[in-house]
Parts: structure tokens; C-alpha cells; sequence
């Protein structure tokens, strides 16, 4: 099963942030982009055309946070959106920060086919 396929669970607090060798592996999960950044969360810039795109696509990630509970931080400039994802209750990563980073890039895989006219 593809990791944006499995449900973001809710981290109660109490649980220990995943380990780096850990977060390296799964990392390894996602599309190109990805990165640890000095936080130690996940983050990847997406371009756009413009900021039209750009928003819409924040918008995506925004309507997919809400259902998974799950709420990146969203930063929009001209033709750009980073992304960037952590378990804020814990300060650091669990596994549903990677199923939301792949559920990021199939929004924007659903984006670009739309922009194209394209149907997934």
C-alpha cells in the first residue's frame, strides 16, 4: 500500500518522536523533494506557473488536512508552495507526517493533471 493511501492517526502526545534513521528510511517512501530540514521536519517546495496555482494547491492540502486531522505548515509566494510537516503535540515525526508529505503530492499530481486537462 502506497503511503498516501493510509489514514493520518491522531498522535495523543506521550509518544516519542521517531528516531532519524527511521525518518531517512521512509523518506526514501516519497516522491523526489522531500527533505529533513534543520527542524528535523519534513518539508518540499512545489512550483507553479503562477500564484493562482500555487494557491489552489495550498487550498488541496488545506481540504486534505482538515479530513486527516493533520495540519502542515503552508508557506505561498509567487508560483511556489512549501510544505512543511511534523507532529506539532510531539515536536518531531510519526509516521502519518510521511502519509501526509505523500497525500501533499498526490494533490499536486491531481493539480498538474487538471491544469493539462488531463483525469487521474
Amino acid at each position: 500500500m502506497k503511503l498516501a493511501d493510509e489514514k493520518c492517526v491522531p498522535c495523543l502526545g506521550g509518544t516519542p518522536p521517531m528516531q532519524r534513521h527511521r525518518a531517512e528510511a521512509l523518506l526514501q517512501e516519497l516522491q523526489d523533494g522531500w527533505q529533513l530540514n534543520e527542524h528535523g521536519h519534513l518539508e518540499r517546495t512545489y512550483k507553479f506557473k503562477n500564484f493562482l496555482q500555487a494557491m489552489a494547491f495550498a487550498n488541496k492540502v488545506a481540504e486534505r488536512a482538515e479530513v486527516e486531522g493533520h495540519h502542515p505548515n503552508l508557506y505561498i509566494a509567487w508560483g511556489r508552495c512549501r510544505v512543511e510537516v511534523w507532529t506539532h503535540k510531539i515536536r518531531g515525526l510519526t509516521e502519518s507526517d510521511f502519509y501526509f508529505a505523500a497525500k501533499a503530492d498526490r494533490a499536486q499530481e491531481e493539480s498538474s493533471a487538471q491544469d493539462k486537462g488531463e483525469t487521474i
